[in-house]
């Protein structure tokens, strides 16, 4: 069912913790439904410098919040914003369907991260102009 590159994110998660001066938090999910990650990013000339995670979840969800990390870390604001669910997802070969939603997360919390950056620093960075995080009713979840 799972693939051995997310049983390997899940037990051996990295970039794990917090940045207690992150240039950047986003936070997304729905406590409600059970999946919450939290993306810490340390943002310097223009580069992702250092990210971390907290994630409140199934074994996808952390699998899907370790791989992002790994896949921006170093990486420029621009690059990082090329981020994709479907990337994450791919690069964890694979996620049974109904765990989609966890790359969908992922990708969602390194774009809430760099939205809180853009605020605090006043820097535009193209593709968010739009960018709202999935809330309350995220991935179907049914909330009564």
């Amino acid at each position: 069912m799972y693939s051995e590159k997310v049983m390997d994110h899940f037990r051996n998660p990295r970039n794990v913790g917090e940045i207690e001066d992150a240039d950047g938090i986003g936070e997304v999910g729905n406590p409600k439904c059970g999946d919450i990650m939290k993306m810490y990013l340390k943002i310097k000339d223009n580069k992702i410098e250092d990210v971390k995670f907290k994630t409140f979840g199934c074994g996808s969800a952390i699998a899907s919040s370790s791989m992002a990390t790994e896949m921006i870390k170093g990486k420029s604001i621009d690059e990082a914003m090329e981020l994709s669910n479907k990337a994450v997802a791919e690069a964890l070969d694979g996620l049974p369907p109904v765990k989609m939603h966890c790359s969908v997360l992922a990708e969602q919390a390194v774009k809430s991260a760099l939205l809180d950056y853009s605020k605090k620093n006043n820097v535009h960075i193209k593709g968010l102009e739009d960018f709202v995080p999935e809330n309350d009713d995220f991935h179907g979840c049914k909330i009564e």
